[in-house]
């Protein structure tokens, strides 16, 4: 069941009417363009999850592996009742870890993105992935490989504005002096979305970032034994 231009059309205009009355009106359309075609992504996607982490969890319901389109605005200044953007994501179960890298694919009116990251790493997790950086680490290494022999993500993530580890290469220094780590691939053109072939590209791609996955979980290892 592919994503159709409806899903995008509804999106945009659930957004702008903003109206819970409106939404329940067309409740259907949202499940049948978003939802059902998302559900059918994660369980197409999750042989090549499992085969890079059989611990990701790929659940195809609503707050599994799929966005809720209501926003929680209890903490924010925005009160929209909905968001524009629909997503899945693949992280290992919240429960037991907290913070952890994903793997996910979102779209919105605006674009289509998709990679690997974390939504904001935090202190230690970034110390941990600098140690193993500094120490050059295997798993350091592979990553790095992986990342410079493709071509489809970018490395994202605001940089310090001065570099905390002057001395390192400028190879290592590209991870070393980001607040955040990011790997994701940008898309204004629709076609990938509305395409019978997704769910293949995107287990092609997230595949080239196995290596970076395992480097990021190898340091989330690491911290999780010294918080023990």
């Amino acid at each position: 069941m592919p994503i159709t231009p409806d899903a995008i059309s509804f999106l945009a205009e659930n957004r702008f009417q903003n109206d819970k009355e409106w939404y329940d009106a067309h409740k259907d359309l949202y499940k049948q363009s978003v939802l059902e075609p998302l559900f059918e992504l994660v369980r197409e996607l999750a042989p090549c999850m499992h085969e890079i982490d059989p611990r990701l969890i790929c659940d195809p319901r609503v707050g599994g592996s799929v966005s809720r389109v209501r926003r929680d605005t209890r903490f924010s200044k925005d009160k929209s009742l909905y968001r524009d953007v629909a997503w899945v994501v693949f992280m290992r179960d919240k429960k037991l870890y907290n913070g952890l890298p994903a793997y996910f694919f979102e779209f919105s009116p605006r674009s289509v993105r998709y990679g690997l990251g974390y939504y904001q790493a935090d202190r230690s997790s970034l110390d941990c992935i600098r140690s193993l950086i500094l120490e050059n680490d295997p798993a350091f290494l592979a990553a790095a490989e992986a990342y410079e022999a493709q071509s489809v993500f970018s490395m994202e993530g605001e940089l310090y504005k001065r570099s905390r580890f002057p001395n390192a290469d400028e190879r290592a220094g590209n991870w070393l002096n980001r607040k955040n780590i990011d790997f994701i691939r940008h898309e204004s053109d629709f076609s990938l979305l509305f395409s019978d072939a997704l769910a293949e590209t995107l287990s092609a791609h997230f595949r080239l970032l196995a290596p970076i996955y395992s480097f990021l979980m190898k340091a989330e290892d690491i911290k999780s034994a010294m918080q023990c």
